[in-house]
């Protein structure tokens, strides 16, 4: 029996890990500006909703958007009402939902695998690059991993061989809930990647008979309930929104290259090395193991391994591929190797320790030499100032390494791996943070910041064959689309009067007009203050130029 001193220690060491941990994943959400384009979209839709009130209807500048369901754009606008429009409203919720992920890992996989491996599982997941990444993105992707690694932690708990009826009845209840959850975040994909990897566990074990423990009806039924309400509104209110929504954005997305993301079948192969950092080495160790043969009717092992290879499999036969996609396998990934790590020597851990310092290195050589990758509109200034905070992740990563090795060595296994995840997860923090130096070129902030108080919110503002993600955000308004459609092509075909479809058109209201404002990228600026079009320039930056009609306080035209 373990003394009550060192239980006392040890649940003193577990709060503080928790602490660096939570103050490391929060500590940096309103040091960036948010970046185009996701994090302006995602952001613009919270935004709107909030100012409107209209919960049913997403809309982005204006414009009907049914890409994706509300449940991010709901959760943001709240957090905008509660706390205002800032950064970190706008990213709140994806950190909340990356922290939940990882305390899922941690707490469910003390219960299903045991107390240590859990602590492990947790400690990995808190420091694996893809989940930090996506974690502090205002994107979407956090939202459905999260709703899914707990669909995924009631299932294990709810099919373990020693679960009692009522376990695998609230099992199964959080799973459908967390499924239903995911397709309030991303769509039908929440039920897609549970369902493809119950089917190949099934095809690998032959255990049929967990058809009969999956309680089927009483899931759909629940999924239906949480689902169904804002499905019927939106179509009740949006009759077209059904056919775009679930044939477009579903199947047409899979098969067809209408969203021009293809890519080749072996593209999420590197990004699934990458995105494990640091953990890439015992976690490919502990995946090719879980094929083994196990001493359970349930084989945890091989349900896990199944649900990281279906994702991959599936987005890689995908027409549109995007790097995040394969987000929901890093929590399975740390549930394996957090599950395998303790029937390994604690020694073994310093090869993991030592994969980081090579990456380091490389990464501080990298640092040094940022500026090289510098071109017209991200300048070798911007580079210089990202340098510093490139060199410092470096070397918050090489001490996390050699501090790791050393635990390692001694044999203390949880030490030296939640060293390595904490210190990797300030290393890959400080580049999030110190991204913010190239942010002239990647957002909008600092030239709505020049311009906003100066605009009459009574003059209409024209975006000219573009469409920065981050300025309506910024401008806290929207904007009249010219001659441009891209993802809003839908909603300009639903309500073709909010923009101006061709340059001639938008020329002729231009010169006749007394008040108005623009945006436009530089090369088009220049070719259209020299074809004569009367415009004054009110801020200008690398890769936007902000103009009012010269008519606006009578200024000339420079």
């Amino acid at each position: 029996m373990t003394p009550p001193r060192l239980r006392r220690r040890s649940r003193l060491t577990v709060a503080a890990a928790v602490l660096a941990f939570l103050v490391l994943w929060f500590g940096n959400l309103d040091a960036r500006r948010l970046i185009r384009p996701d994090e302006g979209r995602y952001a613009e839709i919270a935004r709107e909703m909030a100012v409107s009130g209209d919960w049913i209807t997403p809309r982005l500048n204006g414009l009907k958007y049914f890409e994706k369901p509300p449940l991010q754009y709901w959760a943001t606008a709240w957090s905008f009402r509660a706390f205002g429009q800032d950064e970190w409203t706008a990213r709140l919720w994806p950190a909340l939902m990356g922290a939940l992920a990882v305390l899922v890992v941690w707490r469910a996989g003390r219960r299903v695998f045991g107390a240590e491996a859990g602590d492990l599982s947790g400690a990995l997941a808190a420091g694996m690059l893809w989940i930090a990444a996506n974690g502090h993105l205002n994107t979407l992707d956090m939202g459905l991993t999260a709703w899914l690694t707990m669909a995924l932690a009631g299932f294990l708990w709810a099919q373990r061989d020693a679960a009692l009826a009522s376990e695998r009845r609230a099992g199964m209840t959080v799973a459908w809930t967390g499924c239903a959850l995911a397709v309030l975040s991303k769509g039908l994909v929440g039920l897609v990647l549970p369902g493809g990897a119950v089917a190949l566990y099934l095809l690998a074990s032959r255990q049929w008979a967990l058809l009969t423990r999956l309680r089927p009806l009483a899931g759909v039924l629940l999924v239906a309930a949480l689902c169904a309400p804002w499905f019927v509104a939106v179509s009740r209110a949006n009759p077209e929104f059904a056919r775009f929504f679930f044939v477009h954005e579903h199947f047409e997305r899979f098969l067809t290259p209408v969203h021009r993301r293809e890519a080749p079948w072996w593209y999420f192969l590197p990004l699934l090395l990458a995105g494990a950092l640091p953990w890439t080495r015992l976690a490919m160790r502990a995946a090719w193991d879980a094929w083994r043969p196990e001493d359970t009717n349930f084989r945890p092992r091989l349900f896990l391994l199944c649900w990281i290879a279906f994702p991959v499999l599936f987005f890689s036969a995908s027409s549109s591929k995007l790097p995040s996609y394969i987000l929901p396998v890093f929590p399975a990934l740390a549930w394996l190797a957090g599950e395998r790590l303790p029937r390994l020597p604690a020694a073994s851990l310093r090869w993991d320790a030592l994969l980081l310092a090579p990456l380091a290195a490389g990464a501080l050589a990298l640092g040094l030499r940022l500026e090289g990758y510098a071109n017209a509109r991200t300048t070798v200034e911007m580079y210089r100032q990202f340098e510093h905070w490139v060199v410092a992740a470096a070397i918050i990563a090489l001490l996390a390494s050699a501090a790791a090795f050393v635990l390692a060595r001694r044999e203390r296994r949880l030490a030296a791996a939640t060293v390595l995840s904490l210190g990797s997860l300030a290393a890959w923090q400080c580049a999030f943070t110190g991204h913010d130096a190239l942010s002239p070129s990647f957002s909008a902030a600092a030239i709505a910041a020049e311009v906003r108080p100066r605009l009459r919110p009574d003059c209409p503002f024209y975006s000219v064959r573009a469409y920065d993600q981050t300025l309506p955000f910024y401008l806290g308004r929207t904007v009249t689309l010219v001659e441009f459609e891209d993802e809003m092509a839908f909603g300009l075909r639903q309500e073709p009067a909010l923009a101006i479809g061709s340059l001639g058109e938008w020329q002729a209201r231009w010169t006749g007009a007394s008040c108005a404002y623009g945006f436009a990228e530089p090369e088009l600026f220049e070719t259209l203050r020299d074809a004569g079009v009367p415009l004054r320039v009110l801020a200008r930056d690398t890769r936007r130029v902000i103009f009012a009609h010269p008519a606006l306080d009578g200024a000339p035209v420079p």
